[in-house]
């Protein structure tokens, strides 16, 4: 009965798109590149910028720190040949709750204050970033206090 009614949803309305079977490496690859992304909007990627990202991956996807590097320098290459952040935040997007979407948020906000100053270019992309990931603007407003705070304190 169960398998009936599936066939009549699947062939009166089939999916728009089939979802890439995406592991975890490709999700965390994913975040990372949106971090990269964030960290060269102001023309600059320097060793901390990078060291932070290599953190936040390590930590949130509960990687050692060889793994994280070695996650770090593929999504480098990948961002190198990408010429659009749409893919990585669909990936997040499809794969990620909500929370944890908002969690990725403070980790973006904390690579784009990596310098101690936001670049017009990196509050524009983290604007766009946020949108795609369904985010609302009050929550990624609440995400970056958290970072600054942090930064005071």
């Amino acid at each position: 009965m169960l398998n009936t009614l599936r066939s009549l949803f699947v062939d009166h309305f089939p999916p728009t798109r089939a979802l890439p079977d995406v592991g975890h490496d490709e999700v965390a690859i994913a975040a990372a590149c949106l971090m990269i992304t964030v960290a060269r909007q102001d023309d600059g990627y320097e060793a901390d910028e990078r060291g932070r990202i290599t953190h936040l991956i390590g930590q949130h996807f509960g990687l050692q720190p060889w793994s994280a590097q070695s996650l770090v320098a593929r999504a480098e290459a990948v961002v190198d040949e990408s010429v659009a952040e749409q893919p990585f935040t669909l990936i997040v997007k499809e794969h990620m709750g909500h929370d944890e979407r908002i969690e990725l948020i403070e980790m973006l906000w904390r690579v784009a204050y990596a310098d101690g100053d936001l670049h017009d270019n990196e509050s524009n992309l983290m604007r766009r970033v946020t949108a795609l990931l369904y985010v609302t603007d009050r929550e990624s407003g609440d995400a970056r206090k958290r970072v600054l705070a942090s930064l005071q304190g």
